[in-house]
């Protein structure tokens, strides 16, 4: 056993220039002291920010791996290997390769476990300039409501747990045990979110979402009137983005829906406020009004009212992911191979470039905010209810 340490992931830091600790560290005495004192202080910053993460048995790798890697795993995989290590006695092969983040410095690790280190963390500064006490919405013995700032991570991600609206509201608040998510909104959508004070109550409300008990109420500031009523699409099944949708029935596809409640017409947001809130200009051609719009969304799908509304004509402002998309097919109809003006297809390779061709028309995703608020949320048939405060916007 060897304790994880920085000589344990030389081989992944040795080429990494963390330049913050630069002018500190070479004033110590001796280039060698220097370089140790960097590389060890870069490791701890990845452990603290949870970029650090292990497993017994190492997971099976992907298709795009390489013969090499390919090699190295199956001689640590190797039947004859696994039989001498005594941690993974007890357990499946499977059980074995499930991953887990490392959390203190002391972790020890075992030769022949898999080591997976994110050496360039996704960051949320936007973290650090938030009043975070004046978004508590409320605080109850169970949970607390959150109005979410825009730029910010719900829970955080894969490599970075500690830049999290979860972490920061926990810090805020003075509590001793950490918030847990419930549910989650995008980056770039402010808003209401829960988080819950126990692991009990996180189950209870997973639980209420799963039986249809929570309603969410949003506001969207769409660049184009949007009709009242149910819109229904399907979306394609693949956790990456861009989100793909059909307005026809596609076998395998989730169903899409959400319910407009009312859309009004209101002013595009001056150059001042689009600065102000890091909202950026996707090239919509006209800005002289924009359609704030109340929508219940009835069912939660990652992107759904961003990627519905782009599919309709009338994108979000300021959403660089899914309004150059949305462009391109009002300038060349027939573009989507899913929308309105789609094409026929003679052959399965022909719809497959048309879908890939259709991929590339959408944009990045944006770091700052949207035209998207979580304005309400609500369960229990309205007995428990709460609202964010007024978007960006007005």
């Amino acid at each position: 056993m060897a304790i994880l340490n920085m000589a344990v992931c030389f081989h992944v830091l040795h080429k990494i220039a963390h330049q913050e600790w630069n002018t500190l560290l070479f004033q110590k005495e001796g280039l060698f002291l220097s370089i140790l004192v960097k590389r060890w202080i870069f490791l701890l910053y990845l452990i603290h920010f949870g970029a650090v993460h292990y497993a017994l048995v190492c997971p099976e790798p992907p298709p795009s791996a390489t013969p090499e890697q390919i090699r190295v795993y199956k001689a640590v995989t190797a039947p004859s290997v696994l039989h001498m290590r005594r941690s993974i006695k007890g357990k499946t092969f499977r059980e074995a390769q499930k991953t887990f983040r490392i959390t203190w410095i002391d972790e020890f690790v075992e030769r022949g476990m898999y080591l997976r280190v994110h050496v360039h963390p996704k960051r949320f500064p936007r973290c650090y300039e938030i009043d975070w006490k004046s978004r508590i919405i409320a605080v109850t013995e169970s949970y607390v409501i959150l109005d979410k700032p825009a730029a910010t991570s719900v829970g955080g991600t894969t490599d970075n747990i500690e830049e999290s609206c979860a972490t920061f509201a926990t810090r805020a608040l003075g509590l001793t045990t950490p918030l847990m998510t419930t549910h989650q909104i995008d980056n770039c959508t402010e808003g209401c979110v829960v988080l819950a004070r126990t692991k009990e109550y996180s189950s209870v409300f997973h639980g209420k979402i799963r039986e249809k008990k929570v309603k969410k109420l949003y506001l969207a500031l769409a660049a184009a009137p949007v009709p009242t009523g149910v819109i229904t699409h399907y979306m394609r099944p693949v956790n990456i983005a861009p989100r793909l949708i059909s307005e026809e029935f596609v076998k395998g596809w989730q169903l899409c829906q959400l319910d407009v409640l009312e859309c009004r017409k209101v002013p595009w947001p001056n150059a001042l406020i689009e600065k102000k809130y890091g909202i950026v200009d996707c090239g919509w051609p006209s800005k002289d009004f924009a359609y704030e719009c109340k929508i219940n969304l009835l069912t939660g799908r990652t992107h759904q009212v961003r990627v519905q509304l782009a599919a309709i004509g009338a994108p979000i402002v300021g959403d660089s992911r899914y309004m150059p998309a949305a462009i391109a097919e009002m300038f060349s109809p027939g573009l989507n191979p899913f929308g309105k003006h789609k094409k026929q297809y003679t052959n399965e390779d022909d719809r497959a470039t048309a879908v890939e061709e259709w991929i590339a028309q959408h944009g990045k995703e944006h770091t700052d905010g949207i035209g998207l608020q979580a304005c309400q949320i609500s369960w229990d048939e309205g007995e428990h209810c709460y609202e964010a405060g007024s978007p960006w916007w007005r």
